[in-house]
């Protein structure tokens, strides 16, 4: 990373809990500076908020749903405004299903809803970002800009119960390599970073389940993993410590996807 007299800027969507707040965090004790997005009135993140600050961090918060075009202009304008600059995009907010379903039952209204967060959203706001960066980029050639999608094991582990979020997070395996692709020639670098059993407010309600798995051995590292975990991957992709591996996944599953007899 380039080093300036200002501050590098972060934004984290879905950043004021669970993997977006994990995320957050370790962007701040790296030195960022700090917008983070969510669907909560501001007075109700005014706890993450205060903890970014007092991790250094200059930190803004950006209400909206990143599924709907016209919050997601207000939000980059809300970040040009307050920092004049942004260095690093991580497209981290998601939903599941509000109910899981059979995929023989499922509908089109929760297709629609989870595909639109998790998968629409990401695709044209990394779109308005990186052409935000181009433009950063050109006039600061140094500079360091870079965009991180936070996945999922669902992208490639078949979950018959949710295949709308399935669906979706395979979409952003793609849209990882598409943007890498695209952004090649301005040299900057594309990320996904896959998680796989994450200790979350959207995994409460399997937790029972899942704690009888890893008991049982589905992870190779025997536990939970943690919104730090992915935090310390997203951390070193920002910081540019791997800048030729553009368009690569970064597995953050304690083992689980690995192959094993």
């Amino acid at each position: 990373m380039k080093k300036t007299k200002t501050k590098p800027v972060a934004f984290v969507t879905g950043g004021s809990r669970g993997i977006g707040f994990g995320c957050a965090k370790q962007l701040a004790k790296l030195g960022f500076d700090i917008a983070i997005n969510g669907m909560r009135d501001e007075s109700d993140v005014a706890e993450p908020i205060t903890a970014l600050k007092a991790l250094g961090a200059d930190a803004l918060y950006c209400q909206g749903d990143i599924g709907s075009a016209g919050a997601r202009a207000a939000m980059l304008d809300k970040i040009k405004v307050h920092f004049g600059r942004l260095n690093v995009l991580v497209n981290n907010a998601g939903v599941a299903p509000k109910e899981r379903k059979d995929l023989l039952e499922a509908t089109e209204e929760s297709f629609d809803y989870v595909v639109g967060t998790n998968i629409k959203g990401p695709y044209f706001l990394t779109q308005s970002a990186a052409n935000w960066m181009i433009e950063q980029k050109s006039a600061d050639a140094e500079g360091f800009y870079t965009i991180i999608n936070v996945g999922s094991i669902s992208a490639t582990v078949v979950s018959v119960n949710r295949g709308e979020y399935c669906v979706s997070k395979a979409g952003v395996a793609m849209l990882s390599q598409l943007f890498a692709a695209r952004l090649g020639e301005y040299g900057i670098p594309v990320y996904e970073v896959r998680p796989g059993v994450t200790k979350t407010d959207m995994t409460s309600g399997v937790t029972d389940k899942y704690d009888a798995l890893i008991e049982d051995g589905l992870c190779v590292t025997k536990r939970w993993g943690f919104p730090e975990d992915i935090g310390k991957a997203v951390g070193s992709l920002a910081t540019g410590d791997f800048p030729y591996s553009t368009g690569q996944v970064i597995m953050v599953d304690g083992g689980l996807t690995m192959p094993r007899l």
